[in-house]
């Protein structure tokens, strides 16, 4: 008899005992405190009476599923050992009969100790001629099994398989007291559930998807006796190698002859069975994020496993979290949506391939419930073979010159959510969307106007060295992109043209401090050392002059759950990439449900979204988002209602955009995550329009979808306190200006002159022209005669003309 394999019982035939349990077995399964303590003695272990009696049977280890959000798609599987119990209603009768035929005929007749296989055994093994013969049931299998799955330390795990007198009388005691306890078909469910089959596979149902690729429930005869030939010796009987191949074929005849001899199947069956060609399929079932039913979803599996790493639900340390994935056979749905990731998937290999250094990653987020519905990247979720390396030289020049390696065209760093010193990149402009809230939380209009110069002198200080300061000084002093002048603009139109300096004077005005906050609580994290020196107390955060235009680095999935928090009418949701967790017994965890809070007044939120319409060419009842926007053919591309912002940093080392509906917000940054500061400009603009793989993922996840409308804040919020505008028209530009200022108006000259009927050189009217916010920016329109009358109070500048949607300029 050949070497059991895994906690299947060995040679015991040798045993002493079981000559002299022949004679006395009968009463001691009658009469066990009396009749077999005299036996225990002379096997030189305790009193039978005084064995254990009780089984602690703990579960054994579960395989975990991982599926898409349809619940229908694998994403992964996670496990210590491959099993899944299953109820013996699923096995196929062929099944269960097979493994009676193989190791234990009377199954059915005895009470977990077989006396007449022991007497048996006992003959058989005095003659030395005669192959060796055990005696242990299926019941005694089973509980040399549960000991060994219940132990909690591995000198348990060896006492119950050692091959010692006492440990075999342990098991018998054990196995009359189980069968007492329970009925056969659960005995014959339990041991067929706990049972190794080799190959990865432990319990029938693992054993029936590895080799045959299908439940248990569908097991033929054939394939149900090669199964039960396996739990002897997997290893010596393994069909898919070439030595246990026939092997296994004569195991398996072996053990449909058995089921004929106990009439189990007919004759014809057992012909037809033995004559079946054999075809094991080897089919191990695949194991964490790295073997993912799809390699580029791998990257959002690794995002699933560092989410559950962090739930103390699961246990107080790593290691029983670890545990609780890999063998408590959860079935988790998790939150990723098919179709927005094979689109997100095909956008960005289609944008960059997975041999650019230049990194093309897209976060999509549920606005409403935070759950994560695609991540993905130009890149192959796989480690990269360290002797037989693939992955190209890291473009960071510190690192190149050292001949490390970078993460392209493979890795498994979390380049799209940070961590494990992925701090993030920097969006430019999307963060613009900070000061926004920042300053309508603090009452300012989105009609609010400012005139925007070329550049900007702020009472920020900074490094009188750096670039960005004014000309000897320790000023900061933002330009605008093209050093052009900005005009007078207003949220609207300057988030639509990216007008940095419209936005640093807003900034300054509500607090950087302020406009930080807002970031913070919209879900944007401050990973690298630096940012978080900032971000780390008001007065520091006061000082931060160029946040507003996306110095500080984050990752597309906080930036995607940032505007859809805005979507979400303020309501914040924590980023979730699970939408149902069941246990081994079906019970839903409370653990998958999204964690939302209010953050942000609805009318905040929507206003805010409705000066973020405006870049994307949407437009609202409300706004007034000027000629020019930056990523302009979002609208008409996705062709649902819009909303969002580009980005880019300095000479482009960074390109970032946002687009995002009522159910998907799409952030995408291009980037070198092996050298941020790269000397690669990142392109942001394409011939088909701004940074593609965001809309085009947008578009594509948005097929069979309705268009639902984004709600328009209310007049307060988007028009703020509007008065009167004195009417100065043909008066002298100084008294025009003095009336204007004393109205409390900010008053603006401007340097380019109107045809009207006024004299030239008077003020032929305003901009705008009857009414304005308290406090805003008014412009006084100079005439250069001609004879033209201008509407009545004056012009409207072009910033303020909802307008045909165009382009725009890249960036910003």
């Amino acid at each position: 008899m050949r070497k059991r394999d895994h906690n299947v019982l060995t040679n015991a035939a040798s045993l002493l005992v079981c000559g002299l349990l022949a004679g006395v077995v009968v009463a001691a399964a009658a009469f066990p405190a009396v009749a077999m303590s005299g036996l225990a003695a002379k096997a030189g272990a305790e009193t039978f009476g005084s064995l254990p009696t009780e089984l602690t049977v703990a579960r054994a280890p579960q395989i975990s599923y991982l599926l898409a959000s349809d619940g229908k798609t694998p994403l992964a599987t996670m496990y210590d050992e491959n099993r899944r119990d299953v109820k013996l209603a699923d096995i196929s009768p062929y099944m269960q009969k097979a493994i009676i035929a193989a190791e234990d005929h009377d199954f059915y007749k005895h009470n977990g100790v077989d006396i007449n296989g022991v007497a048996r055994a006992f003959v058989n093994n005095q003659n030395e001629g005669a192959g060796r013969q055990g005696a242990s049931t299926l019941t005694m299998q089973y509980v040399r099994l549960a000991i060994a799955y219940s132990a909690s330390h591995p000198a348990d795990v060896v006492a119950a398989t050692e091959d010692t007198s006492a440990r075999k009388l342990r098991e018998m005691r054990l196995a009359l007291q189980v069968d007492k306890e329970f009925s056969k078909d659960e005995i014959l469910t339990r041991y067929l559930n706990l049972a190794a089959f080799g190959n990865g596979a432990y319990g029938i149902y693992a054993a029936s998807q590895v080799y045959f690729g299908k439940p248990p429930s569908k097991l033929k005869i054939e394939e149900a006796a090669l199964l039960a030939g396996l739990v002897k010796a997997p290893t010596d009987y393994d069909p898919t190698t070439e030595s246990g191949f026939p092997l296994a074929l004569e195991r398996r005849n072996y053990v449909i002859q058995n089921m004929l001899d106990i009439k189990a199947i007919t004759p014809q069956e057992a012909e037809a069975a033995k004559a079946a060609k054999l075809v094991p399929k080897d089919k191990r079932t695949p194991n964490g994020c790295i073997a993912a039913n799809v390699n580029s979803w791998g990257f959002f599996c690794d995002y699933f496993y560092r989410w559950w790493m962090q739930q103390e639900t699961f246990g107080s340390t790593t290691y029983d979290r670890e545990r609780q994935l890999k063998s408590g056979g959860f079935t988790v749905v998790t939150s990723i949506d098919v179709q927005a990731q094979r689109a997100a998937d095909k956008a960005v290999r289609k944008a960059k391939s997975v041999n650019s250094k230049e990194a093309a990653m897209v976060a999509v987020v549920e606005p409403g419930t935070g759950r994560v519905r695609a991540l993905a990247v130009n890149r192959q979720f796989k480690l990269d073979d360290p002797k037989n390396p693939t992955n190209k030289i890291s473009s960071d020049p510190a690192k190149s010159r050292k001949g490390i390696r970078g993460n392209y065209p493979a890795t498994v760093n979390p380049l799209l959510t940070g961590g494990d010193g992925i701090a993030g990149y920097q969006a430019g402009s999307t963060f613009k969307i900070f000061t926004i809230v920042a300053a309508l939380e603090k009452g300012i209009p989105l009609s609010y106007s400012i005139n925007a110069p070329q550049t900007f002198k702020s009472e920020y200080i900074i490094d009188s060295n750096s670039d960005a300061a004014c000309p000897g000084t320790h000023f900061y002093c933002p330009t605008n992109s093209g050093k052009k002048a900005g005009g007078v603009q207003n949220m609207w139109t300057a988030f639509s043209q990216s007008v940095n300096t419209y936005f640093v004077p807003l900034e300054q005005q509500v607090g950087a401090e302020n406009v930080v906050d807002a970031a913070r609580r919209l879900g944007i994290q401050f990973r690298s050392s630096n940012d978080a020196k900032f971000a780390a107390t008001k007065e520091s955060a006061h000082q931060w002059g160029a946040f507003t235009l996306g110095v500080s680095a984050t990752t597309p999935l906080d930036l995607a759950n940032a505007y859809a928090t805005l979507a979400a009418d303020g309501k914040y949701c924590e980023p979730i990439p699970v939408q149902e967790i069941r246990d081994p017994e079906g019970k839903k965890l409370d653990l998958a449900n999204p964690r939302c809070e209010k953050r942000f007044s609805t009318e905040v939120a929507r206003a805010a979204v409705d000066a973020a319409r405006c870049p994307v060419g949407d437009n609202s009842k409300t706004s007034k988002c000027g000629s020019s926007r930056t990523a302009g053919n979002v609208r008409s591309d996705v062709g649902k209602p819009v909303a969002g912002k580009s980005g880019t940093t300095d000479s482009e080392k960074t390109a970032a955009l946002v687009a995002m509906t009522k159910q998907y917000a799409v952030a995408g940054i291009m980037a070198d995550p092996d050298w941020p500061q790269t000397n690669v400009k990142m392109k942001h603009k394409e011939k088909d329009g701004i940074n593609p793989p965001v809309w085009e993922t947008l578009r594509d996840a948005m097929v069979g979808k309705p268009p639902i409308p984004f709600e328009s804040p209310g007049q307060k919020i988007s028009e703020g306190d509007q008065r009167s505008i004195p009417d100065v028209k043909c008066q002298p530009v100084d008294t025009a200006r003095s009336r204007v200022k004393g109205a409390g108006f900010e008053v603006v000259v401007s340097d380019t002159k109107v045809a009207s009927s006024c004299p030239a050189g008077t003020a032929a009217g305003t901009s705008p022209g009857n009414r304005t916010i308290k406090g805003g920016v008014v412009t006084i329109e100079v005439s250069s005669g001609g004879g033209a009358t201008p509407p009545s109070g004056g012009t409207t500048p072009p910033g303020n003309n909802p307008g045909r949607p165009g382009t725009g300029r890249p960036g910003g």
